[in-house]
């Protein structure tokens, strides 16, 4: 493709060298705690993100300082599973180098905040040491692979994270920039031969992500993902899995060539096809994909660009085989079961609530210091959730009491008393390290829920489940397209307020009132809480009768192509 019909950061992507860039020199500078903007752009698909404090900015500018930069560094999990010592690892690496926390994040791993320059090849180093990468976790790649996090049901529920564990490694970068940069590995003689097989020297157009679901819990919002795996299971066996296309959340305020649009369903194939069907769906991005306005190059925006037939029928030319038609399922949910539930191997697993998926020792709440407790004795594995919460699995019966004890001791008991909103409760960071964060969101969650909690006590409905999501700004990273009640930033204190999914992410919700204030958000929902007291039918949910009762219009598609501005 002409450098003419491409992006400035395909150009840096091209003359990376695979993603080298010259980030060595960026980081070994002194002169600054930031690196240059090119390699900030490379950096992203090491898995890390320049950032600086947003409540210091005005400040520090007034001192004629540089912004007080630092970075996040994400890591790759696939399916969000780690071992005690990994996380034991975590929790050095957040207190020795980070800013003392752990967070959880809606893609179902950790990320480290409040990291400096200098610390960042050692935090990096030390998470490789645990057996753990960061590689991908960002950029224009395959990103973490989602999975159900609790498939405990029968062997093949846990097989259908085996295939998680697969995709996540066979989709991975091939280069070798990542281990000669923070490893100190040495570029071999004939490096100069070095070749990105699936992604080549430009990788995709955008980011791209994979998610699987295992019915009846579509925990994962699988119809968020560009690439969405439904598993088929049938008297305990895999039969292999659904495939759902061109899901995506983010949009841009403002311009309606950006929309959320829900993961299409093209057909099924067994498990021994899966990993050539995304090797197909990938490349048909990497060739079709927008290489010149990022805002549109998401896989979702190329499948409704060429036609959902058509990218069907390049993609079964370019995998040598016919999709078989899709299989039948179906979803209940999906959010998190909380508390104790036994797998049918007789080992138990433990979800608790994390709020905003923010593990830190605070005043009453000595979250990270009673996770360490538990890593300490725990004899199975930590599950992440994507809704950020935390699943201590694999439990021996006989070690449930002394996990319980360890619970009550460091106050991570309060699953056992939430709210029905709270229960389904999930937000972005947002301020103060997000750069594209337009208002609050992690921070606002704490100050909003009690309020919302309040108008519900009132209206006896405390304890009704409704998803709700935060985010800071319209590129989705807590799917708050999929929120029954949604509040996306405009600015300070003010968000779009948008209603009306379901309770299972099989629809998106729409906005009711943009740009307005809490007053406005809460008068706005007190009304619609009231009339569906009083109006709802018997077990119908928030979302549900807000489209029966006609608040807002029925959507034309549910899960095949949805197109908001």
């Amino acid at each position: 493709m002409s450098d003419a019909l491409v992006s400035e950061f395909e150009r840096i992507k091209a003359n990376s060298r695979l993603l080298r860039g010259t980030l060595v020199e960026s980081l070994a500078d002194p002169v600054t705690g930031a690196i240059s903007d090119d390699d900030n752009k490379l950096l992203k698909f090491h898995g890390s993100y320049q950032q600086d404090d947003r409540d210091l900015r005005e400040e520090r500018r007034k001192q004629k300082l540089e912004p007080a930069y630092q970075f996040m560094v994400r890591a790759r999990l696939a399916g969000g599973v780690l071992s005690p010592a990994q996380w034991l690892s975590f929790d050095h690496i957040a207190r020795t180098w980070a800013n003392g926390t752990l967070r959880i994040t809606t893609r179902q791993t950790f990320q480290l905040h409040g990291v400096f320059k200098r610390d960042l090849k050692p935090s990096i180093a030390a998470l490789n040491d645990a057996l753990v990468s960061t590689i991908a976790a960002c950029g224009d790649v395959n990103r973490n692979v989602v999975a159900s996090a609790n498939p405990a049901s029968t062997p093949a529920h846990r097989l259908a994270y085996r295939w998680a564990e697969r995709l996540s490694e066979h989709l991975k970068p091939k280069t070798r920039a990542y281990h000669e940069i923070w490893l100190d590995e040495k570029q071999v003689a004939g490096g100069e031969d070095e070749s990105e097989p699936l992604y080549g020297a430009t990788y995709l157009p955008r980011k791209f992500k994979i998610g699987i679901a295992v019915p009846p819990t579509n925990d994962v919002d699988v119809f968020a993902q560009d690439l969405g795996l439904i598993a088929i299971i049938q008297q305990g066996e895999l039969l292999g899995f659904n495939i759902a296309i061109g899901g995506g959340m983010g949009a841009s305020h403002g311009d309606p060539s950006t929309y959320p649009r829900l993961g299409s369903v093209i057909g099924f194939v067994t498990p021994e096809r899966l990993l050539r069907t995304a090797e197909g769906v990938i490349e048909v991005q990497r060739d079709h994909g927008d290489r010149l306005e990022r805002k549109h190059a998401r896989l979702k925006y190329t499948i409704d660009r060429m036609g959902l037939s058509a990218f069907k029928t390049e993609l079964e030319h370019r995998i040598g085989f016919t999709l078989q038609p899709s299989r039948a399922y179906g979803f209940d949910h999906n959010g998190d079961r909380y508390g104790w539930t036994e797998g049918d191997d007789g080992r138990w697993h433990l979800t608790l609530q994390i709020e905003s998926g923010r593990l830190a020792d605070l005043p009453g709440q000595p979250h990270l210091s009673g996770l360490r407790a538990i890593a300490e004795e725990h004899q199975g594995d930590f599950r992440l959730t994507c809704n950020q919460n935390l699943i201590v699995a694999n439990v021996p019966s006989t070690q449930r009491a002394r996990i319980d004890t360890l619970v009550s001791e460091y106050h991570l008991d309060g699953y056992r008393q939430l709210s029905g909103i709270r229960r389904h409760a999930v937000a972005c960071v947002a301020l103060p390290t997000c750069g594209l964060a337009m208002a609050e969101s992690e921070r606002y969650l704490p100050q909003l829920l009690p309020k919302l909690e309040a108008l519900l006590d009132q209206h006896g409905l405390r304890d009704e489940p409704i998803v709700l999501r935060l985010s800071g700004c319209p590129n989705g990273c807590s799917r708050p397209y999929l929120g029954e009640i949604a509040l996306v930033g405009r600015a300070m204190g003010r968000y779009d307020l948008r209603l009306g999914a379901d309770f299972i992410g099989q629809r998106l919700n729409r906005p009711l009132r943009e740009n307005i204030d809490e007053a406005e958000i809460l008068r706005e929902l007190d009304t619609l809480f009231a009339r569906y007291a009083s109006e709802r039918t018997q077990d119908e949910r928030f979302g549900d009768f807000l489209v029966r009762s006609g608040v807002l219009p029925a959507p034309a598609h549910a899960i095949d192509v949805e197109v908001f501005a």
